[in-house]
């Protein structure tokens, strides 16, 4: 098998992560049941989630020179990521603050730190888009370096998929040279009609699987049935695998994300948690 070649410009955190029984009230302090570390990121989620279902990942994206930064280097390599393009600033690392309740809900809050230097493209990130057959792009570092990529990879025949997370207004620009659109519901209705203009779009329900509107026909995934332990993720190993499998076979793209992500469900952490290919085909068969 061909492996799809595809590059990830966006974020990489290290997740701060808390589990409690419930999430607590304004003022009031409760005692944890676990404490963990892990890469984390909406970007190098996807990235790892991508080399783990058979892509050709290289990501895009900046650490600070503390420790994080070294561990979060390491768990890039480890997965399979090219991290040649993964740059070292002065500074921190960009974090995520989680907490994660005993029914698997979680609620985040994101430091950028070095995510927040990746403010242009350099001649060899700009050679990575232009060969790769997927730029996989999120919206937690600088937007104007988000259109930047957005517009080289249209511009060298690069299909382009946007995960638009945490939503904001999409300026023309960007909207304009998205081939694929991945939301949820919450972030689908915030939109509004701006996704109606793009050819793709994808829409993930959680347990109820997904939708893809494609030109005036609409499929459905369903998930299967699991035990989550953490959502924390979860869309991220959905839009890596959907990444790999677009360039793959099309037709059960979504299928093999809506696996993906209900199985990225039964485990802690979000890099982690992230299924190989051939757990993911198991479960198609």
């Amino acid at each position: 098998m061909s492996k799809p070649r595809i590059v990830v410009v966006g974020s990489i955190n290290m997740d701060l992560t808390t589990s409690v029984p419930r999430f607590p009230e304004p003022g009031e302090t409760l005692l944890g049941t676990a404490f963990a570390t892990a890469a984390g990121g909406k970007g190098s989620n996807q990235a790892i989630a991508a080399a783990k279902a058979g892509g050709d990942v290289t990501f895009i994206g900046a650490v600070g020179d503390d420790g994080f930064g070294t561990q979060l280097r390491s768990t890039l390599t480890e997965a399979g990521v090219d991290a040649s393009l993964l740059r070292s600033v002065n500074g921190a690392s960009g974090i995520a603050a989680i907490t994660v309740d005993s029914a698997a809900e979680n609620s985040i809050i994101v430091v950028a730190g070095a995510n927040e230097s990746v403010t242009e493209l350099t001649e060899d990130d700009l050679d990575a888009i232009a060969r790769a057959d997927i730029l996989l792009c999120q919206l937690e570092i600088p937007l104007a370096t988000v259109v930047a990529a957005v517009r080289h990879a249209r511009d060298n025949a690069t299909t382009v998929i946007l995960n638009p997370s945490p939503v904001q207004d999409l300026p023309e620009n960007l909207i304009n040279a998205v081939d694929i659109l991945i939301v949820n519901r919450t972030e689908s209705e915030q939109l509004g009609p701006v996704t109606d203009r793009v050819a793709h779009l994808v829409t993930t329900l959680g347990s109820g699987g997904a939708d893809l509107r494609d030109h005036e026909t609409t499929a459905h995934a369903d998930s299967p049935t699991v035990t989550p332990v953490d959502t924390t993720g979860a869309g991220d190993a959905f839009t890596g695998a959907f990444a790999v499998e677009w360039v793959l076979d099309r037709r059960r793209a979504l299928h093999f994300a809506a696996v993906a992500g209900a199985l990225a469900t039964t485990v802690h952490g979000a890099a982690a948690s992230s299924p190989t290919r051939s757990s993911i085909e198991r479960h198609l068969q």
